[in-house]
């Protein structure tokens, strides 16, 4: 019995595990494709924390023709199979077949494997929440991000929710990095207006980003400017050698990148030291901190009105962005590789997936879509749940054969102890149809299940002991006889009741376990609301719909142990009633057969 259980549990923890892993995330998305975010990869290894960051998907093996033309159908789901994670789209071009899409990857670690799901193909519901659509991929830190992927003649648009939009407009290249990006072309430059969140005070820390590719190398080329007074910061090629000045603290240098090539170049400012980083390693540094800014900024040249005589850059810029926070050599490199044309180094995504076939969604249709739902510890405590319903339901058949058995039992022995007229011992001990005369095998096996047997022969053995020794039924014999058969009762009805005791723990306990199982499905799809910050119905109610079906699996282990129970109850003191009335009426009979008068003759006659 031991080794069944332990099978079924481990077969319904195997089973947890494996839906798990495999569930589909919502039936109405036809197609998914399995992303896999590889920072061990030989030639992308990270080493540094990264944490939560954006991720850049690039779309273009993709059935474009089975998505909506916009893409509003995407969503990107994390390993879980149900954690719908923020995310929005810089470029969807089904007609060219390219698409890029931002992804709010949370707790993304250094030498792990991470893998999401990215869903699509739903052409016809138009009712289904955003589930991450649009919501805001970037931190709080994060105070600006130019994607450079506006129309034409329009200012660059801040993909955060800080609102810090360019002041002017500057030049589309369509065939920039990772879509549209800006050209600069040396006249026109992009101004960034002031904003509180764009404010910094002297020491604080910040991080620039940007993927830039010089046309020509030129001396002190700015890339970017702020000027505020006396204090300035600019970032910039010297002849194809990065640079940052602050307030006249250049950086180290090293060796000049070549013209025509794309290259991530990263500032880090982090109190008193501030760090440049070129395609993800640390390129230089300047011993100097932020100074205090709250001016404009400049996207391609220095502020006209500076007497530096610096150049201006000319080539291509991408993906900029400021954050007022110090990002670890971790995140910068992640972002260098990933960001990349060459991403293949720790990115991969995988051919479609069609939903399996589900035969818990068509043999119980939005029962089976619940089940799907249920997460591993929601498995363990409902394949709990089943081992008590096995034990419960297997207590309760074995209990009724048993009653109808000993029912029977007792109708054959009640048949031969009506036949009795004046020596109660005759069954036990008399060679005229007794159980070892005449009676069959049969009957003899029947006989000896019966409860009322065992009380009988409890009494014969005590009264025709007391005979063949010569002895008197006084009254006291009476009542020591009398003691013999309630003892025996006692254990006929232990006997009886045993194995019920599994009934009440699967009464009692099994809603508990449900409840507990509830409680913690419920904590967990809070606390994964937590984490994503979504907090829509769709993301929520399959949640909680799974995490009740712990509660139910309670309940459908309760309830027919309770009817069991209570049906086996009545069942069983109608036997222990028939055991009472028994020996009520073996010690009548035995205080008429056995009076000291009739004991006498009976004694002189043998």
């Amino acid at each position: 019995m031991k080794r069944i259980l332990t099978l079924l549990l481990f077969t319904f923890i195997l089973a947890g595990l494996t839906h798990a892993a495999d569930s589909w995330w919502n039936d109405k998305w036809t197609l998914r494709k399995k992303i896999i975010i590889d920072t061990t990869a030989s030639g992308g290894a990270v080493t540094d924390p990264i944490g939560t960051t954006p991720v850049l998907i690039r779309l273009s093996d993709f059935n474009f023709g089975a998505a909506r033309d916009d893409g509003s159908d995407i969503r990107v789901i994390a390993a879980d199979g149900k954690t719908s994670l923020p995310y929005h789209i810089e470029k969807y071009d089904s007609l060219l077949g390219e698409a890029f899409v931002w992804v709010s990857v949370p707790d993304l670690k250094p030498g792990a494997i991470t893998t999401l799901y990215l869903y699509y193909g739903n052409q016809g519901d138009t009712t289904v929440e955003k589930d991450g659509h649009g919501q805001p991929t970037y931190d709080s830190d994060t105070a600006l991000v130019y994607h450079f992927a506006d129309k034409s003649g329009t200012p660059p648009a801040d993909a955060t929710a800080n609102g810090n939009t360019a002041a002017n407009a500057g030049l589309s290249d369509d065939g920039s990095l990772i879509g549209p990006g800006l050209r600069l072309d040396g006249k026109t430059a992009i101004t960034i207006p002031t904003s509180s969140s764009l404010a910094w005070t002297s020491g604080s820390p910040l991080t620039w980003s940007a993927w830039i590719k010089p046309a020509a190398l030129a001396a002190n080329a700015v890339i970017f400017s702020r000027r505020d007074g006396a204090n300035d910061l600019l970032i910039g090629l010297d002849n194809g050698v990065p640079f940052v000045d602050l307030n006249g603290t250049r950086s180290t240098a090293g060796a000049p990148v070549a013209a025509n090539s794309w290259h991530h170049l990263a500032i880090v400012a982090d109190g008193a030291t501030t760090t440049v980083y070129l395609d993800g390693a640390v390129f230089g540094s300047a011993a100097a901190g932020l100074p205090t800014l709250n001016s404009a900024s400049r996207i391609g040249s220095d502020d006209p009105a500076a007497t530096s005589g610096n150049a201006p850059f000319i080539g291509e810029i991408d993906e900029l962005e400021i954050s007022r926070t110090a990002r670890g050599p971790g995140v910068i490199k992640f972002a260098a590789l990933e960001q990349s044309a060459d991403a293949s180094k720790i990115f991969s995504i995988a051919q479609d997936e069609a939903p399996p076939a589900s035969w818990l969604s068509g043999a119980f249709g939005l029962f089976g879509v619940i089940l799907k739902s249920v997460t591993i510890d929601g498995w363990v405590v409902i394949g709990i749940l089943a081992i008590m319903s096995v034990i419960s339901w297997y207590v309760m058949v074995t209990k009724l054969f048993y009653v109808n058995s000993i029912q029977r039992s007792n109708e054959l022995f009640l048949r031969e102890w009506e036949m009795l007229s004046s020596d109660l011992t005759a069954i036990d001990h008399s060679d005229v149809k007794s159980i070892g005369g005449e009676a069959t095998p049969r009957i003899q096996r029947l006989i000896h299940r019966s409860p009322l047997y065992r009380i009988y022969h409890t009494g014969s053995n005590e009264i025709y002991r007391r005979i063949t020794n010569g002895q008197v039924l006084s009254t006291r014999s009476i009542q020591a006889i009398r003691a013999a058969l309630d003892g025996t009762y006692v254990r006929e009805t232990h006997r009886l009741n045993s194995g019920l005791v599994f009934l009440t723990i699967s009464i009692a306990g099994g809603p508990f376990m449900g409840l507990l199982g509830t409680v913690v499905g419920v904590m967990i799809t809070f606390a994964a609301i937590a984490a994503t910050g979504e907090v829509n119905i769709s993301a929520i109610a399959p949640g909680l719909a799974a995490a009740l079906v712990a509660t139910v699996a309670g309940l459908l282990v309760a309830i027919p142990a309770l009817l069991g129970y209570n049906y086996l109850t009545s069942r069983l003191k109608t036997v222990t009633a028939d055991l009472q009335i028994f020996i009520d009426e073996f010690v009548t009979k035995m205080a008429e057969f056995y009076s000291p008068e009739v004991t006498e003759v009976t004694q002189s006659i043998h």
